[in-house]
């Protein structure tokens, strides 16, 4: 009788489930229609009145049982990320205005842990009325507004915070990439913390600013503890302080969690994660004409090892100096080389770092030249 018991209540639970998950999908489906329609607006005016509508509806939606877990796939434009916890998930999204700008907005959906319920707050855009990198603590009214793609979970004393990752399109002429922490008094929603440690003060967020047509990496790397993130530096010296000129100049920075705090060390390693022993690759075959897939060993083959399968093989580097060294032939050659084409192939990649001087980096290394 027990067992018989114990079966239907499997079975109960498993058709409530089934039925939460099937109004969840019955609302994203209307959701998608919302959000096509919002997208497809031209106005700010037809915008602002197509927004309020995938809005709301989006606020019942998360309300539901499941919503924690339940993917929204179909709502492509719509930015959603979870803290590893399961306790917080960010629904993030923007709307261009007609003046290019962007405005943005998040609903937080939160586990309360003293009610035992989900809890949903709103950041509210307002940066029109904040300084462009605001550096206090933050209301959920008074927030700067961007996109955000990473949750880590960090505690401070008995005190549960999210540090957050985040990207700010912030012109037509340059991107911001943030750090941030989010916190809670109640369900009320704080953004900022003193917790980020450089070698000359406490940040509560850090900004990063970057030329528009750059690309700057910010990610969180586990196995390591820590935010590696692209040092940006001026396209040229006259640039310094326009960060709208700002590229990663190949050398990496990193915020490294240190009980409660984010600690920045410079001139960090970057590392690949370790892949694959085996990788596939085509090749074609002689016979038929046709490729055919071979796994080979991803290894590195030192061409100067005399054990090497094609033997060894003395190979020399030419730099930018050797140049000079070359006849006039080989130098017209070299036109539209890397040497010539390097400021234009090496785009402007991303943004530019704040609020850390470029200009001590700089004469650091003009001195170590003159030694």
């Amino acid at each position: 009788m027990k067992t018989i018991f114990f079966l239907a209540t499997i079975f109960f639970l498993g058709n409530y489930f089934a039925q939460e998950d099937s109004i969840l999908i019955k609302k994203e489906d209307y959701l998608v229609k919302l959000l096509s329609d919002l997208r497809s607006a031209s106005k700010n005016s037809e915008k602002e009145i197509k927004n309020k509508l995938f809005r709301e509806s989006l606020l019942e939606a998360i309300q539901l049982k499941n919503a924690m877990n339940y993917p929204f796939s179909k709502l492509i434009t719509l930015g959603s990320v979870s803290s590893n916890d399961k306790k917080i998930r960010l629904f993030n999204w923007n709307i261009e205005q007609d003046d290019a700008s962007q405005k943005y907005y998040c609903l937080i959906l939160r586990f309360d842990e003293r009610k035992k319920e989900y809890l949903v707050s709103e950041l509210i855009d307002n940066s029109f009325m904040l300084t462009p990198k605001p550096d206090g603590v933050l209301e959920a009214k008074d927030w700067y507004g961007a996109l955000y793609y990473k949750i880590i979970p960090i505690s401070k004393g008995n005190k549960q915070m999210y540090t957050l990752l985040g990207l700010d399109l912030n012109s037509t002429m340059s991107n911001i990439k943030l750090i941030d922490v989010l916190s809670f008094n109640g369900n009320i929603p704080k953004l900022g913390s003193p917790i980020f440690k450089t070698k000359t003060e406490t940040l509560k967020r850090v900004f990063f600013e970057h030329s528009e047509k750059a690309y700057m990496s910010l990610k969180y790397e586990e196995n390591f503890t820590r935010i590696i993130y692209d040092h940006l530096s001026p396209e040229t010296p006259s640039m310094t302080g326009f960060y709208s000129y700002y590229v990663p100049d190949f050398t990496y920075d990193a915020f490294f969690l240190v009980k409660d705090k984010w600690v920045l060390e410079e001139d960090v390693a970057g590392v690949n994660a370790k892949g694959s022993e085996k990788i596939k690759i085509f090749v074609q075959n002689e016979n038929t004409g046709e490729l055919e897939s071979r796994e080979i060993k991803d290894k590195w083959i030192d061409p100067s090892d005399k054990n090497a399968a094609a033997g060894s093989s003395q190979h020399i580097a030419r730099t930018p100096d050797g140049v000079e060294n070359l006849n006039e032939n080989s130098k017209d050659k070299l036109k539209g080389s890397f040497f010539s084409l390097r400021k234009k192939e090496l785009k402007p990649d991303t943004y530019s770092t704040y609020p850390y001087s470029e200009i001590n980096r700089r004469q650091k290394r003009d001195n170590k030249s003159n030694k």
